[in-house]
């Protein structure tokens, strides 16, 4: 029992991080259709067309970065989970990795640069902070 009170923490983040995977696929999808049209949407999609527009061109890199990082985190909070995290540091790096991610989104979508850039470092770096709790 007191293994699962430890993971609890971390499994409540996994689910965070799934809501957030959903908000960046419905975001991309919601400005896509908006330049597309809905019966674009509702297609097959068989043409290669792509929205030419600032913001759902953003959306889809945003979400694409988003993706890039996301197994790590998942990996990194499942192994947690299962191992313990007695320090405490683990979830500190899970927190500071899905904050910077959360963060990211509308530093991407309103085209701030370099602070969009740091804040993208702090997801890594919450990403090592959760390595380094399993490693140590």
């Amino acid at each position: 029992m007191e293994t699962a009170a430890l993971a609890y923490p971390m499994l409540v983040l996994i689910v965070l991080s799934v809501a957030l995977l959903v908000f960046h696929i419905l975001l991309q999808g919601m400005l896509a259709t908006r330049e597309l049209g809905s019966q674009w949407n509702a297609g097959p999609r068989d043409g290669a067309r792509e929205p030419q527009g600032i913001l759902a061109g953003r959306a889809a890199r945003a979400s694409a970065n988003f993706r890039e990082t996301y197994a790590g985190f998942v990996a990194l909070a499942l192994a947690l989970a299962i191992a313990g995290d007695p320090s405490g540091w683990g979830l500190i790096g899970a927190w500071l990795w899905f904050i910077a991610r959360l963060v990211y989104i509308p530093l991407y979508l309103t085209g701030i640069p370099y602070i969009r850039s740091l804040v993208w470092l702090a997801s890594l770096a919450g990403l090592a902070v959760m390595a380094g709790a399993i490693i140590v």
